[in-house]
């Protein structure tokens, strides 16, 4: 059995987007994706990319993927990794994937010098959150995400909220 975690390619934004709504679809939120191919592949393969995906490849087959960005700690001062996307697919779980590619992901922010590794994930996720709390991640229950988007984001940009 073998496992290769590698970049994405810039022909594979097809793949990220299918990953995506993969993901989506597992956690009820299939309807909620807007991205496309284009949009995908110009975040991650355009000039500047600020948007990256590792792809985890199980026996030659697309096991998962994650998909992260680079942000940054003012208390610590220093950069981290944001893990927007972790998926591994249903066939190719108990194999070690999820843990090998955020065992990747750490090893970049140590070798580069950085804080943490963060992410989020959804309240009713047990499996996951005791692989987490398993792998010796803090669940930050004393903090709540905030997000603002579609109506609200354009009214508090026009000055109108």
């Amino acid at each position: 059995m073998s496992l290769i975690i590698r970049r994405a390619r810039p022909d594979e934004a097809g793949l990220v987007l299918s990953l995506v709504r993969e993901l989506a679809d597992y956690e009820k939120l299939l309807h909620e994706v807007e991205a496309t191919e284009a949009t995908i592949g110009a975040a991650l393969f355009g000039d500047n990319p600020r948007l990256f995906c590792d792809i985890a490849e199980w026996n030659g087959e697309v096991a998962g993927f994650a998909v992260w960005f680079i942000n940054f700690s003012t208390f610590s001062g220093r950069s981290g990794i944001y893990l927007e996307d972790l998926f591994v697919r249903p066939a190719q779980r108990g194999n070690g994937i999820g843990k090998a590619l955020l065992s990747h992901l750490a090893k970049q922010c140590v070798a580069n010098g950085w804080s943490r590794l963060q992410w989020s994930v959804l309240d009713w996720n047990t499996p996951s959150i005791e692989f987490y709390k398993s792998l010796g991640a803090q669940l930050m229950e004393e903090w709540t995400v905030c997000r603002l988007g579609g109506p609200a984001l354009t009214a508090l940009a026009q000055g109108t909220r």
